[in-house]
């Protein structure tokens, strides 16, 4: 018998925060609310801090850490800290052997049955712009020192992590705004952890890979994108009332087909697909853009313009997918932030400039974005549990 034979099976909330707190609080501590209510505080947090991950996993639940070092380590939630909503957590670098200068990049809640792994793949990026496929069967025996889950170079890191599948695709956003994307079957599965895996995209000098994102491979033909692309923008402008500023350059590159027209069924089933990539730059600036608008080509090439980078916008500190209804936060290196939700960030061209998002100072730099969960609410409404205010920092 085992300690964690002990361990009750129950439905956890896990909250990680940007600077690296992470805690657990019972799922039943979260009552249900009505709609329109304020929330409870789900993490207290210091300073120029805020959460950015929150998942509900059940205490048995592997989680894997993978740092920016190349390394991957395993904890079951059952490990990570027992703390009350308002409680800060515990630091990651006092739960995991990390050396400094490392940095958990990616956080992900695993099957509990490993014998599902075998079916599930894992996509690396690195900032130099290599990528690599493996089984995630390939993590499932690591030590509590963790393991090598990829080889780098000098002077690289590993930036991100992300499940995919062979019908997915993957793109690459570097920092002086070229992006690429290709399917995930351009890198072939790699039976090996200590490989550098193979290359992205290509770089310019002093470029580096910013963000990799899986997108939702959709089956349409380059004039389908153009006609998609010119119907959707008409009915937006027509929405907001604009003659067309900002208009998207989705044809640009799509090939010919200006005269092609949708279906109203087609045009409704490949709304229902749309993805949107948003873009944001170190001055404070971003947008959002129909993921149809980056066209998939193969792997290893220069890769087409992700956003217009100039003395305006500075270059670029992430490019993720987004939904209506999230939220991001921006943090400048001065420590000031900003939270808006995503509908405020208008949708503008791939090869454009995009609007003001963080009104930054002249000598003031963004730094960070990261994207806020949902369900991670502010404040604490009447609606709250007992025992609210009773959460001093452990």
């Amino acid at each position: 018998m085992e300690d964690e034979d002990l361990i009750q099976r129950e439905d956890m909330v896990v909250t990680v925060s940007r600077k690296g707190y992470v805690k657990r609080v019972p799922l039943s501590t979260y009552r249900a609310q009505r709609r329109g209510g304020k929330g409870r505080s789900g993490m207290s947090t210091r300073d120029e801090d805020f959460v950015t991950k929150v998942f509900i996993a059940n205490t048995h639940t592997p989680v894997l850490f993978f740092s920016s070092r190349g390394m991957v380590y395993r904890l079951k939630v059952w490990r990570l800290p027992l703390a009350s909503p308002t409680s800060i957590g515990k630091a990651l670098i006092n739960l995991l052997p990390i050396e400094e200068g490392e940095r958990i990049t990616t956080i992900m809640p695993m099957p509990e049955d490993e014998k599902t792994w075998g079916d599930l793949q894992l996509m690396f990026s690195t900032v130099k712009g290599y990528v690599r496929r493996n089984l995630l069967s390939d993590f499932v025996s690591i030590q509590r020192n963790g393991k090598i889950a990829m080889k780098l170079n000098e002077g690289d890191a590993i930036n991100g992590v992300e499940i995919c599948s062979d019908s997915d695709n993957v793109l690459l956003t570097t920092a002086h705004g070229q992006a690429i994307r290709f399917p995930t079957t351009d890198v072939r599965v790699f039976t090996g952890r200590t490989s550098i895996g193979v290359r992205g995209i290509k770089l310019g000098d002093d470029d580096l890979v910013i963000s990799m994102a899986i997108l939702r491979h959709v089956d349409a033909e380059p004039a389908e994108r153009t006609a998609y692309l010119k119907q959707a923008n008409a009915i937006r402008r027509a929405a907001e009332g604009d003659a067309g500023a900002d208009e998207t350059d989705g044809g640009a590159d799509a090939g010919s087909g200006d005269g092609a027209s949708l279906s109203t069924e087609r045009y409704a089933e490949l709304s229902a697909a749309e993805q949107f990539i948003l873009t944001v730059s170190v001055n404070g600036y971003g947008k959002r853009s129909s993921a149809y608008e980056y066209r998939t080509s193969g792997r290893g090439g220069k890769g087409i313009i992700a956003m217009v980078v100039n003395d305006r916008n500075g270059p670029l500190i992430g490019s993720f997918p987004v939904e209506d209804n999230d939220e991001i936060m921006l943090v400048t290196d001065a420590g000031k932030l900003i939270r808006c939700p995503i509908n405020d960030v208008r949708i503008a061209g791939r090869a454009t400039q995009g609007v003001t998002i963080f009104n930054t100072a002249e000598d003031e730099k963004t730094v960070s974005v990261e994207h806020i969960p949902e369900s991670e609410d502010e404040g604490e409404g009447d609606d709250s549990p007992d025992g609210g205010e009773d959460g001093a920092e452990e």
